[in-house]
């Protein structure tokens, strides 16, 4: 197996075990995680989104479509139970699927040799995530992971069973 072809299976990975847990909650997007708060899956959605569009904008040099999102779905955003303040879970699941096949093309357009590149530039706080192009496209599947986790602990407060297994012929 190629380096390329590792980050898309972990990128695909990740991304239908998140799917695969939001479907399941899907119809109550504001359900938070615990009796204190978290992210709501929504805000983690929309959260996975604005971070694949900062993930191209730094790797592909193109603009993140979710900036006018940063308020809602930055990293120092606080989810909340207002739903009003949020875009349709459709609105953002369509901007996120877009942004993922974009960062998909470009890994697509690198050599296994361009992996091991610098980025441009990295977010304040996680420079060593993101210092190369394959860190980078890593990061992003390890981070859809650990949200994951949000989403199903939503789900089992939601008092619905949360999915276990993923499958992986697709992947």
């Amino acid at each position: 197996m190629y380096t390329k072809d590792a980050i898309r299976f972990s990128l695909n990975l990740a991304e239908q075990a998140m799917f695969t847990s939001l479907a399941k909650i899907d119809d109550i997007p504001l359900t938070f995680p615990t009796e204190e708060g978290g992210c709501h899956p929504l805000w983690v959605l929309g959260h996975l989104a604005f971070v694949e569009g900062l993930a191209y904008e730094m790797l592909a040099g193109g603009e993140n479509a979710c900036t006018e999102w940063a308020s809602l779905f930055a990293p120092d955003s606080i989810p909340t139970a207002e739903i009003a303040k949020y875009p349709s879970i459709e609105k953002v699941r369509a901007r996120y699927l877009h942004l993922r096949q974009m960062n998909l093309q470009f890994l697509d357009s690198l050599s296994d040799a361009d992996l091991d590149k610098p980025t441009p530039w990295q977010p304040k706080g996680v420079e060593e995530h993101f210092a190369t192009y394959g860190k980078a496209l890593l990061t992003l599947a390890l981070h859809q992971m650990a949200h994951r986790g949000q989403i199903t602990d939503a789900i089992r407060t939601a008092g619905r069973s949360a999915p276990i297994a993923v499958r992986t012929e697709a992947a």
